[in-house]
């Protein structure tokens, strides 16, 4: 899977097991902790925090590079107001009970991360995906010719069959096989995006 679709997933990761490794500083955790035999350790010491409001800075961030893609504005409206409660809580609450802040931020924040999941799931998780009729296709096909066994990465269309393709290396120019509606379910190593939707092709 691409990078920036577990960055979220990473920073969401890594606030808890920070906040799980600094029992001192997340009371809540601290029998889970001790069960592991951290005791009453402070894992990152004096950097422990900052260490956790960057996990949540990197936590939105890959939400929001995730934002760009499915264009699903719900995890993001979760996320937002989830890492606002951590830095409020850790920054401006005087109160003795700031870590409140941070644990609703942190669980805002799991909740975030797992509906974002759902919603790569449904639109697509790759560059090279699509959304057609409610079903995702890869649009990305290696060609390969069978004069020469060149092999090629394309684009295929999404509006239209590709009956004649060109190989780069012979020139030769390549046709369906009997049966078949475009070159890319013949020589290709995905189907054409309507044979990917279950239609029949153009």
């Amino acid at each position: 899977m691409e990078l920036t679709n577990n960055i979220d997933k990473f920073g969401t990761a890594g606030l808890f097991l920070t906040a799980l490794l600094s029992p001192c500083c997340f009371p809540l955790f601290a029998f889970v902790a001790s069960a592991l035999g951290f005791g009453s350790a402070e894992l990152f010491g004096g950097w422990t925090m900052w260490i956790f409001q960057a996990m949540v800075l990197v936590s939105v961030a890959g939400l929001y590079f995730s934002y760009r893609k499915h264009r699903c504005t719900y995890p993001l409206l979760v996320a937002i107001p989830s890492g606002l409660f951590v830095f409020y809580g850790y920054h401006f609450n005087n109160s003795d009970h700031w870590n409140y802040f941070l644990y609703a931020g942190m669980f805002g924040l799991f909740v975030a991360t797992l509906w974002n999941y759902k919603r790569n799931k449904l639109h697509g998780s790759c560059d090279t995906c699509k959304v057609i009729d409610g079903k995702t296709v890869e649009l990305e096909s290696e060609i390969t010719c069978p004069n020469c066994g060149h092999k090629k990465k394309e684009m295929m269309p999404t509006d239209a069959c590709q009956f004649f393709y060109e190989c780069e290396n012979c020139k030769k120019i390549l046709k369906p096989k009997q049966g078949d509606c475009c070159v890319y379910c013949s020589y290709g190593t995905v189907k054409c995006p309507s044979i990917q939707t279950g239609k029949d092709c153009c």
